[in-house]
């Protein structure tokens, strides 16, 4: 289930919206790291910074998504895309996976705006990745069946571990991981409600 057989030309056309989000996240790095390009231009237009957003810029809920000034920080969160993501697009259908992926990001967000300081400023795909987590455990509490084992046996402790990390690592939005789990998971009970899925 999270095991990666395909070849990589299989993969950007059977999981063609987890290969578009981590291509946009490279593109974004790139221009970032670019020297024709300011070098903060692009960081200052698209971060999460709450007192802008407070101000009305509401872009900055969704684009601190996918963007990541690290190289670790943008290799962490696509590899984990590209693990956790691919079975999920698949059950869910592209469309479905897409609202996920980003409501639970924004979830995250939305909870950073409101219980973090107005000049707190938040980049990276990681609540959006905790929503899958919170998704896949609203699968394994509610329709358990439709997961196999192996898969429920991955998950479980990889979503445990990574919380009990977000707590001991630096320059961490702790508030944006553990909402974003938050998110996938509400949203997953939601869903599960009123569709069955297979994996």
């Amino acid at each position: 289930m999270f095991v990666r057989t395909e070849s990589f030309g299989q993969f950007l056309k059977l999981y063609s919206i987890v290969s578009a989000i981590i291509a946009i996240q490279i593109l974004i790095f790139i221009i970032m790291h670019t020297p024709i390009f300011p070098h903060n231009w692009i960081l200052e237009l698209l971060a999460g910074v709450n007192l802008l957003i407070q101000q009305g810029e509401y872009w900055r809920l969704i684009t601190p998504i996918f963007v990541h000034v690290g190289f670790s920080h943008l290799l962490f969160n696509s590899f984990s895309l590209v693990l956790f993501g691919p079975a999920l697009e698949k059950a869910l259908g592209k469309f479905m996976f897409t609202l996920v992926y980003l409501a639970s990001g924004v979830g995250a967000n939305i909870a950073t705006l409101y219980i973090q300081p107005p000049y707190y400023t938040h980049i990276g795909a990681s609540g959006a990745i905790f929503g899958l987590f919170g998704f896949y455990l609203a699968v394994i509490m509610v329709k358990k069946d439709s997961m196999p084992i192996q898969g429920r046996q991955v998950i479980l402790p990889i979503a445990i571990i990574s919380v009990i990390m977000t707590f001991f690592q630096s320059n961490i939005n702790i508030t944006g991981h553990i909402f974003g789990l938050i998110s996938g998971f509400l949203i997953g009970r939601i869903l599960l409600h009123y569709r069955s899925i297979r994996f």
